[in-house]
């Protein structure tokens, strides 16, 4: 009898030491953390743009730059005299200045130059006297000879942000695309380009609905979430696209 309980014991303590060392191991496992969202600590929450500008040449203007990849953002005289642009390619900032002064009631054409990754650059750009129709009319960007712009007029009540991205195809093909959006008024402006282009680009505009679908042509090819852009589609010749990007402006 007590050889039977001797061996019962042992037995009770070999499975005490397994459930024991079971939990340990259950304690050991650390589940996978939830990522952080992507925030955009640069960018401005608000409109810079004044009230008074808004139907007028002066003003904030922004937009998004194909040929690598990038933003710019103009500034004529919005708060004041001041007049000056500030160009980011690929990570790299250049700060830009005019000496063509504003003229009330008519449209401004100026060039901005300035130095750029140590060369001199210069972008010439044209607004009408309401503020409407603003463009890139050229530039002169070095390693950057075939830059092409998306610009847009930004409203005291409506902030645009400057989103820069990739897409890549199964079929395949991989290249940028950058967006320009204004949640306020549900609407963006898109550039893309293929990776082994250096001259050619798509040039679209589409909306932007309630719960953050990026609509082009009446097709869904992303969501809008925060200061991230993700998604796929299928585009006309049959081939999944996939979108991703961040707010950078």
């Amino acid at each position: 009898m007590k050889k039977n309980l001797s061996k019962l014991f042992a037995v009770s303590l070999l499975l005490s030491v397994s459930i024991v060392s079971c939990k340990k191991d259950e304690e050991k496992v650390t589940p996978t953390p939830t990522p952080t969202p992507y925030t955009c600590t640069s960018c401005n929450t608000t409109p810079q743009a004044k009230a008074a500008n808004d139907a007028s040449s002066k003003g904030i203007y922004k937009g998004i730059v194909i040929g690598s990849t990038g933003t710019i953002k103009f500034d004529i005289s919005n708060d004041g005299s001041t007049i000056t642009a500030v160009l980011m390619i690929d990570g790299k900032t250049g700060n830009l200045t005019s000496t063509v002064a504003w003229v009330a009631g008519v449209s401004y054409v100026a060039d901005f130059t300035g130095t750029f990754d140590g060369s001199p650059v210069t972008v010439r750009f044209k607004v009408d006297a309401t503020g409407t129709n603003p463009m890139v009319l050229s530039s002169s960007i070095p390693g950057h000879a075939s830059a092409a712009f998306v610009i847009d007029k930004e409203n005291s009540t409506s902030l645009l942000e400057c989103f820069e991205g990739t897409y890549s195809t199964t079929l395949p093909e991989t290249g940028t695309f950058n967006i320009l959006v204004s949640r306020k008024l549900g609407k963006f402006g898109g550039a893309s380009r293929k990776s082994t282009s250096s001259t050619s680009e798509d040039i679209g505009n589409g909306t932007i609905d309630a719960s953050g679908k990026l609509k082009l042509d009446g097709t869904d090819v992303g969501t809008l979430s925060g200061d991230e852009i993700s998604g796929s589609f299928v585009d006309n010749n049959g081939k999944t696209v996939t979108i991703k990007g961040k707010r950078t402006l």
